[in-house]
Order: C-alpha cells, then structure tokens, then sequence
C-alpha cells in the first residue's frame, strides 16, 4: 500500500486581531504558536484551509 502524500505547514503569522474564523483555522490545522511545523496529509480539505489564510502559514518545502 502506498504512503499517503503529506506537506508540511508553518505558522509565520500571529493570530492576535484576526478574525474569529481565521483563528478556528489555525486550530483545526493544528497550529497555535509562532514558527510551529505540523505536518498533515495532502488532501483538498488541508489545502483549503491553508488557502483560506496564507498570509498566517506557509508550506514548508523539504
């Protein structure tokens, strides 16, 4: 069975005064300090989320 594909997402933006939604984001990717890596499979949902708030994470290329 094939490994299932993964990326890599980095927090580089506070949420301190971002909206409610933006903030829910970050905790759902697994996200709540400053410079943290967490990595999550690559599906459409995980890309989404990371598409609603680029401006907070980046994708971190290995």
């Amino acid at each position: 069975m094939a490994k299932a594909k993964t990326i890599k997402i980095k927090q580089i933006g506070s949420p301190i005064r971002r909206p409610e939604g933006q903030k829910k984001i970050l905790i759902g990717l697994g996200l709540n300090k400053m410079h943290k890596v967490v990595e999550r499979q690559d599906t459409p949902e995980v890309r989404g989320a990371v598409a609603k708030v680029p401006h907070l994470v980046a994708i971190v290329e290995d």
